[in-house]
């Protein structure tokens, strides 16, 4: 394997890496955006009114898109050591 090719597979898992997470990064911040405006209305300031929700939504999330998730691993794998 040559030096470029070594090259291409780091830049393809570095982006793979963020394609992967940018779904439950980007819905952990929505509703952690949500959660505290939500408090910031109604004059509640609870960390567990801040973390369960954005629990659940980044669970919920994970599940959704593990299948998809899996499947890119897979074949970035396969084109990995195909060649």
């Amino acid at each position: 394997m040559t030096l470029e090719e070594l090259i291409r597979l780091g830049q393809e898992a570095l982006v793979l890496s963020v394609m992967l997470s940018l779904p439950v990064v980007g819905i952990a911040a929505l509703v952690g955006l949500v959660s505290s405006l939500l408090q910031s209305i109604v004059h509640v300031h609870d960390a567990a009114l801040s973390h369960l929700p954005r629990l659940v939504a980044v669970a919920l999330a994970v599940g959704m898109t593990a299948t998809w998730m899996g499947s890119q691993i897979v074949s970035f794998a396969e084109r990995a050591f195909a060649g």
